[in-house]
């Protein structure tokens, strides 16, 4: 496909592809979670990624090294198999089950200001000037989300909320211990998922809520967070970076995801977007940006 072009162009062509399909994400979680309970959603998801990652890594000629892999998995790899996708998704679908899916998008993309938060402790930075603003300006855009979701319901789901501000700290924290753990990030992620899914298997069995509606949009809602959340997306995440020279100016690419994902959610969802989305928002990206810096030049 892109085969005659320069390595800059397959890598910002790779980048706006993973933007596109990462925009869509929101919308098919609100879609699969009308038609099954969290649990179940990422149970069907993650069988669906690890038949995918398993087919990438065979086309790569990497599947027998991803096996042998399997004899040296350390505490380390088991926790971040727990982390991501166990307790990361099953926290974000329960957020998204609760929220409006305008509220329940921008609120997890803060999780670049918890990653700058958490290297703190963990990589013993300071916080800035520059970092505290940020903060100050992403949670200030999650205030305003907070009163833009309670316009769509008439309520603010306090618990959804957490939830999802919860799932940044997992999501920053498993980015966090990834960066000590060096391994192909595929043959990673499919430790992962090789770990969760029959975790999740045991859980289905004893899980208080287990519903799925057997039709298929449900089964194709599934398939589709499968492959375009979990997997698809990542490699062509991961294939921009390769080629590309400047990583910064491809991460960039990131900040249009969430403005067609907010148009999304209305087109499809028909969730009335609030003015307050925008806003709030727009102070979540320039907290984003300022968090960013600090863990670049880290």
């Amino acid at each position: 496909m892109f085969k005659n072009q320069s390595s800059e162009t397959k890598a910002v062509a790779f980048g706006l592809t993973a933007v596109l399909l990462w925009s869509t994400v929101a919308t098919a979680f609100k879609i699969a979670l009308s038609y099954a309970s969290p649990i179940v959603l990422l149970f069907g998801a993650s069988i669906v990624s690890l038949v995918l990652i398993s087919l990438v890594l065979l086309q790569q000629k990497k599947f027998g090294l991803a096996l042998a892999g399997l004899k040296t998995l350390r505490l380390r790899s088991t926790a971040l198999g727990l982390i991501n996708p166990i307790f990361y998704y099953l926290i974000l679908f329960e957020a998204y089950d609760r929220l409006p899916a305008q509220v329940a998008q921008p609120v997890n993309y803060t999780w670049a200001i918890t990653l700058s938060l958490l290297s703190v402790p963990v990589l013993g930075h300071k916080l800035s000037r520059n970092d505290w603003i940020g903060l100050i300006l992403g949670y200030t855009g999650v205030v305003i989300i907070s009163i833009a979701g309670k316009n769509v319901t008439g309520s603010l789901d306090i618990i959804g909320l957490a939830l999802a501000l919860l799932s940044t700290l997992l999501w920053a924290g498993y980015w966090l211990l990834n960066t000590k753990y060096a391994q192909d990030p595929i043959i990673s992620l499919f430790h992962n998922f090789l770990i969760c899914v029959p975790v999740l298997g045991l859980l289905l069995l004893v899980w208080p809520t287990v519903n799925l509606d057997w039709q298929w949009q449900s089964l194709a809602a599934i398939t589709y967070v499968g492959l375009f959340e979990m997997g698809i997306t990542f490699i062509f995440w991961q294939l921009a970076l390769r080629h590309t020279s400047n990583s910064a100016r491809i991460g960039t690419l990131i900040f249009i995801s969430p403005f067609i994902s907010l148009f999304l959610i209305s087109a499809i969802l028909k969730e009335p977007l609030q003015w307050q989305s925008f806003l709030g928002l727009g102070f979540i990206i320039c907290g984003v940006i300022l968090a960013q810096r600090r863990v670049e030049s880290a």
